[in-house]
């Protein structure tokens, strides 16, 4: 006899993760939530994670990777994750869902919206389908943000002081002015984050986090004060732009360019 399939919803501890547990959470009563700890995240990831729990009335289960980002890191020699080295995702994200699951059939229920282009990372098991509540329902920015605020949980708590994704706080997908935010927020991450570039130069191939400027350079103050001077012109041009967008645009809430996630992983970043 075959088992009823499962409904699960991974969480990353970022809106759009949240916003469709939310959505779903009266929708699919039987849902599973589940969290991928990688043990790298933001403090703030999981003090919202414990917010959204509360706000769902349900436990969210948190998977454990078999091996440690840094067993994993000694495995791949020394070599830090990249956005052509994405073993991170693999290993810590998506290798520990599958093992969740097992063979069970399962529907996955993916936080992308309907103005977003890309596709992500996800699963290719065959007992495994991915469902997307949010393109299906022509969802947009302007309705997570919507949901989040009605909910009453609204966003997570690292976008106050210039974060703009989750996942694990060196992640490679980080603007510029999201290292120099860390330097300044948690100066020691920011510090145990430059280490591990530092142990990549043992091995002859200097890896760096940030394509192939060092942390050691960023960190600089004034490295870091042309950083910040650079991001505000790109907001006061941003702000321009929008100034002389469509209406249509800008009730269709495309206009909030600063939060635009499209360049991070799937399954960290939702």
């Amino acid at each position: 006899m075959t088992a009823p399939p499962r409904h699960i919803l991974s969480l990353s501890g970022g809106k759009d993760s949240a916003a469709l547990a939310v959505y779903m959470r009266d929708r699919v009563p039987e849902m599973e939530y589940i969290f991928h700890d990688t043990d790298k995240e933001l403090p703030e990831t999981y003090s919202y994670l414990n917010r959204l729990e509360a706000l769902l009335g349900k436990r969210i289960t948190y998977t454990t990777p078999e091996h440690s980002f840094d067993k994993w890191l000694a495995v791949y020699g020394g070599m830090i994750p990249s956005n052509h080295r994405r073993w991170c995702t693999r290993m810590l994200k998506l290798k520990p869902f599958e093992q969740y699951v097992g063979d069970d059939p399962v529907f996955n229920y993916i936080g992308l919206r309907a103005d977003e282009s890309r596709e992500g990372y996800i699963s290719h098991k065959p007992n495994i389908t991915p469902v997307y509540p949010f393109r299906e329902a022509g969802m947009v920015r302007a309705d997570i943000i919507r949901i989040l605020k009605d909910s009453g949980i609204g966003l997570p708590e690292f976008t106050d002081w210039g974060r703009t994704r989750s996942g694990c706080y060196f992640c490679f997908y980080q603007q510029k002015i999201e290292w120099v935010f860390l330097k300044e927020r948690y100066p020691d991450l920011f510090r145990q984050a430059k280490e591990y570039e530092h142990a990549n130069k043992l091995n002859g191939n200097p890896f760096y986090w940030n394509g192939d400027e060092p942390l050691e350079n960023l960190e600089r103050p004034e490295r870091m004060a042309e950083i910040k001077a650079n991001w505000e012109r790109s907001r006061l041009r941003a702000k321009q732009n929008r100034a002389n967008r469509p209406l249509v645009q800008i009730l269709g809430g495309l206009e909030d360019d600063d939060d635009d996630e499209s360049e991070g992983c799937l399954i960290c970043q939702l």
